[in-house]
């Protein structure tokens, strides 16, 4: 069975936080396109940040950090948004910032991309399902101009630089 399902709660706070720091502007189309996208990079970097099952469940019982450095990084202030309420905003803690760094790298450089969706190829991430990363390593014009600025390497570069030599490295590159 795949490892992934521990990972879940990471990956879907993870791919939130990238889409709320770099939304798409436009309509419910768009916006589910630049979702699909933030979700495979997020997917793609915890499985090479996790790649063991006993990976997944550590950061499953430690917890992976949280998004602190990353708002304050991009000017965002997670705790006097809204309405204050801290529960509003209990997904923030589930948010990794090694694996945001990584996906804003791979949201940026498609070909890093690639490499790295060859990297997972055959790991119990993957198992036998056929796993595609399309939009991500060959994106449409349509998947640019929807994710264009969670795509944007000028703005995601404070986010990517924080752990890109670590993910160079992983990769080989």
């Amino acid at each position: 069975m795949p490892t992934d399902f521990s990972l879940s709660p990471l990956i879907a706070a993870t791919a939130q936080w990238l889409t709320r720091a770099y939304p798409s502007g436009r309509g419910a189309l768009e916006r589910s396109l630049a979702e699909v996208q933030s979700r495979q990079a997020v997917t793609l970097a915890a499985w090479l940040r996790y790649p063991t099952e006993l990976d997944v469940q550590l950061v499953a019982l430690t917890g992976p950090g949280g998004s602190d450095r990353l708002d304050w990084i991009t000017g965002a202030d997670a705790h006097t948004t809204g309405t204050g309420d801290p529960q509003e905003h209990a997904w923030r803690s589930w948010v990794d910032e090694v694996v945001a760094s990584w996906a804003a790298c791979l949201l940026s450089v498609p070909s890093l991309a690639a490499a790295a969706a060859q990297a997972v190829s055959g790991t119990d991430h993957v198992g036998t399902l056929p796993v595609a990363f399309r939009r991500l390593t060959e994106p449409a014009s349509g998947d640019r101009q929807a994710a264009a600025l969670l795509r944007h390497p000028d703005l995601l570069a404070p986010i990517a630089e924080l752990h890109r030599e670590p993910l160079l490295t992983r990769l080989g590159a």
